[in-house]
């Protein structure tokens, strides 16, 4: 029997509690080997006493996620503990998924285009193909999928690998894949999968070595301080054990150790808010594991000491509590804001690109720092050619080339922003001293690079890691976002001083509280950088005339002395591809 979308849909909006063993396995698609799926936790709950609440349906979730209400999605999806057969999986993934696509809608047959492109036609292959390098081949997790639900796996993975060269590492992609293929087509889930990889507001799937090793290195710093027990009980019995080795396969715990009915449930959050919500459950997993090695022989000391690694995935395999229980632990887990979990990020991964730089020998560097993490030569004449603020001329005698000044604010920019070509979206001296013309050029590019040269020849702006459109963005009470941006913002001053000024959130793990993240604010009257006892940048509608002051979100003086200041010239860059 075809799998009928239309079906399941029906059967997701009349599901409303358990359903009959009949229906035991409607709500798989058909590679699925459902023989093997146990479904009997959800069936031995106490029967039910009339007090609890119907779950919800798909037609009321896409309503929700149609008038842009994610928060009351995302209770939703925690609360509701659909059985892991529901059917209502075949819609409710693919519309949560959609809402991270940043691409233009794929017209009908686009995969089946690519799949021809990649292997020459559509049929399926019977003999095995060869995956692509970002793929670990130690855990290409097929869960409960056929021989021939495999195989759709293993195309799918080849033609992301096709359509998204940029992937280099991405270990999580194929069993993530697997799980998808349980309870939809695989055209729908591929588009599922390209959702997740090209989403920029949150992050799902890692894509890079560096990226994999920034994550697992920030669960165990985040473990360090929520589940600062356990941690330190692992260390204390295991001494001879790294810590390291326990954490870098913090992921498989969760994909490779779970029930299979944990892990949908957890999917059926995580396709919502991102790879936030496996943070928290690893959190729980640990302080679950540490209470049963003081209270259960089988974790004592002695078992685990030589391989804690692999006991913790054998733990979770019997993991004593249910779905429910486990998600609502998690997010019962205090203190682990986004904000929170991003500066650990961002802190761990500029620690990491540095460590790289100094490890690479004297040799190298050099090389790295004339070469590799400069503008190319291309992208030097270009800046050299449109750049009305890089080229000073106070004095007869006093010139700062356009060279230098570019050498330097390039070797502040983050590595992979180098990689593009700059491009110049906006200046005052082509396209007028309008507000309203720099949101129609700039708002949708992302990140960009914003340089003011004063009518007293300073020189400074900053680096903007988010859209400018993102001042349009509502919250859950219809209410304009007064800031918005990241910790990879920053101010810098090129003349006369060079300095750069970064996210104070950087060098410090404390909650700086709401005055440290004011990054970038803007509507019709200004523009905004920096907040919090002073704005460090301020621009009027016109573009004419500003103000700096020092800010707490970038800990930096005034980037003129004078404070108030003449625009003479604004320019702001973008970087194609990024």
């Amino acid at each position: 029997m075809p799998y009928n979308r239309d079906t399941a849909s029906a059967q997701a909006d009349k599901l409303s509690g358990i359903v009959e063993e009949s229906d035991l396995y409607e709500g798989f698609a058909p590679h699925v080997e459902t023989s093997e799926i146990k479904v009997l936790d959800f069936y031995n709950l106490p029967k039910s006493t009339g007090k609890e609440p119907a779950l919800r349906s798909f037609t009321e979730i896409k309503q929700l996620l149609d008038q842009g209400k994610k928060r009351e999605v995302k209770s939703i999806l925690r609360e509701n503990s659909w059985p892991i057969n529901s059917p209502i999986r075949s819609q409710l993934w693919p519309a949560l998924c959609a809402q991270h696509n940043t691409k233009p809608q794929m017209v009908e047959g686009f995969y089946w285009e690519m799949v021809h492109q990649v292997f020459g036609t559509t049929e399926l292959s019977e003999k095995p193909i060869m995956l692509p390098a970002f793929v670990d081949a130690t855990h290409c997790l097929p869960y409960h999928l056929t021989r021939t639900g495999r195989a759709v796996a293993d195309r799918i993975v080849n033609v992301l690998g096709y359509d998204c060269p940029d992937i280099t590492y991405s270990p999580v992609l194929y069993p993530i894949v697997s799980i998808l293929l349980h309870f939809m087509s695989e055209e729908e889930a591929y588009h599922c999968l390209a959702a997740l990889v090209g989403s920029k507001d949150k992050v799902f799937i890692n894509q890079t070595k560096l990226l994999h090793e920034v994550t697992w290195k920030t669960v165990m710093q985040i473990a360090k301080k929520h589940t600062k027990n356990a941690v330190s009980y692992f260390q204390r019995i295991c001494p001879g054990v790294k810590l390291e080795r326990v954490f870098m396969d913090w992921c498989w715990w969760i994909l490779a150790g779970l029930p299979f009915q944990h892990l949908v449930r957890i999917m059926d959050c995580f396709f919502h808010e991102g790879i936030k919500v496996l943070y928290r459950i690893a959190l729980v997993i640990i302080n679950l594991f540490h209470k049963e090695c003081q209270s259960n022989n089988e974790w004592s000391p002695d078992n685990i000491k030589n391989d804690i690694g692999n006991a913790l995935i054998k733990f979770c395999k019997k993991i004593p509590v249910s779905p429910a229980k486990l998600l609502h632990a998690a997010f019962s887990i205090r203190g682990l804001s986004s904000t929170y979990i991003s500066r650990i990020f961002l802190k761990t991964e500029m620690l990491l690109k540095s460590r790289s730089v100094l490890n690479t020998g004297n040799k190298t560097l050099v090389k790295s720092r004339s070469s590799d993490n400069l503008p190319t030569s291309q992208s030097q004449v270009n800046i050299q050619m449109m750049s009305h603020t890089l080229t000073i001329r106070e004095k007869p005698h006093h010139t700062e080339t356009c060279r230098n000044l570019l050498f330097t604010l390039w070797s502040w920019l983050p590595v992979r922003i180098t990689m593009y070509q700059p491009v110049l979206l906006y200046t005052t001296e082509e396209h007028g001293c309008s507000l309203t013309t720099f949101y129609v050029r700039v708002e949708q590019h992302e990140p960009t690079l914003m340089m003011i040269k004063t009518c007293n020849n300073e020189v400074f702006g900053a680096y903007c890691s988010s859209r400018w459109f993102e001042r349009n963005v509502k919250d859950d009470k219809g209410q304009r976002q007064a800031y918005f941006g990241t910790g990879e913002t920053f101010l810098f001053s090129l003349y006369p001083e060079r300095a750069k000024y970064p996210w104070v959130g950087i060098e410090n793990d404390k909650d700086l509280g709401h005055a440290s993240e004011l990054f970038m604010a803007a509507d019709s009257k200004m523009i905004t950088i920096g907040g919090g006892e002073g704005q460090a940048i301020w621009m009027d509608e016109n573009i004419r005339f500003g103000k700096t002051d020092s800010c707490k979100t970038f800990n930096n003086p005034p980037l003129c002395p004078s404070g108030d200041f003449e625009i003479r010239v604004l320019e702001v860059y973008g970087f194609v591809g990024a």
